[in-house]
């Protein structure tokens, strides 16, 4: 018979599987959500929903040196996969209807998921600790970044909004927790909370990281002298790196 903390820990391991099965769920839909305003057939949809899916995790195993990767010997990923969209189409008037709000939130419970889940698959194999944060924002951005090339759009990680930072936090709080030697429960539960929070937070209040611009700053074209003439200005325009703070950024591309 096990002891109780290991007993414990197996229990959480396997509630880890089901929470990974949850997060391809997520995911999957919001690619067949994509797929449907982008106007792809079922076989674009199916495309879609399996790169955002298992894309990130596969990539994860790539890198780690994991053969073969986790849904060649566990093929219950791919008929979740198939199932996802295959109600999806069954109940197509319903995807159709969502609001547009429903997709991020959607990828924000995925990205998170993933990211813990991304975290604990690198530790698990003895990875150090800020390989586990990467293999996490790994698993957690590459499967929508796929997605959203694959529909031609710019994708969330590549924008000003809080997106990989929230993955990166969330990473870095499960791995300290685990190399605290907390419960996995707690590491798992914290490092969850943690993404999700900073990543719907950002979703409602708009937050966005300021970003830098290449601008050409232009001398007046004529200054005042002293004795009230005017004479020609003599600088030459010069271009710089500015910060544009987040708000300017976003009222920038309202005018657009």
């Amino acid at each position: 018979m096990l002891p109780a903390s290991e007993q414990g820990r197996d229990d959480v391991t396997g509630l880890v599987y089901w929470l990974d099965m949850a997060g391809v769920i997520v995911f999957a839909l919001s690619g067949v959500i994509l797929a449907c305003r982008s106007r792809m057939d079922p076989f674009g949809m199916l495309v879609l929903a399996a790169v955002t899916g298992i894309g990130g995790g596969t990539l994860r195993d790539l890198v780690l040196g994991v053969r073969p990767v986790f849904w060649v010997t566990d093929p219950a990923y791919l008929w979740v996969i198939l199932a996802t969209v295959g109600l999806s189409i069954l109940g197509f008037h319903y995807i159709h209807r969502l609001s547009r709000g429903f997709l991020p939130v959607a990828d924000a419970f995925g990205l998170a998921l993933f990211t813990v889940i991304g975290a604990h698959k690198a530790l698990m194999l003895e990875a150090p600790g800020v390989v586990a944060v990467l293999m996490g924002l790994l698993t957690g951005v590459a499967g929508g970044m796929v997605r959203d090339v694959l529909a031609r759009r710019v994708p969330m990680v590549l924008r000003q909004e809080v997106y990989a930072t929230a993955s990166i936090a969330g990473g870095v709080v499960f791995v300290g927790l685990e190399a605290l030697a907390a419960p996995l429960a707690v590491s798992f539960a914290t490092g969850l909370v943690v993404t999700l929070g900073l990543r719907l937070s950002a979703i409602h209040w708009q937050l966005s990281l300021p970003v830098f611009a290449w601008v050409v700053v232009q001398p007046p074209a004529t200054s005042q002298d002293p004795e009230g003439g005017e004479e020609e200005a003599r600088g030459r325009s010069k271009a710089r790196v500015k910060l544009i703070p987040p708000g300017r950024a976003r009222r920038r591309r309202k005018a657009k």
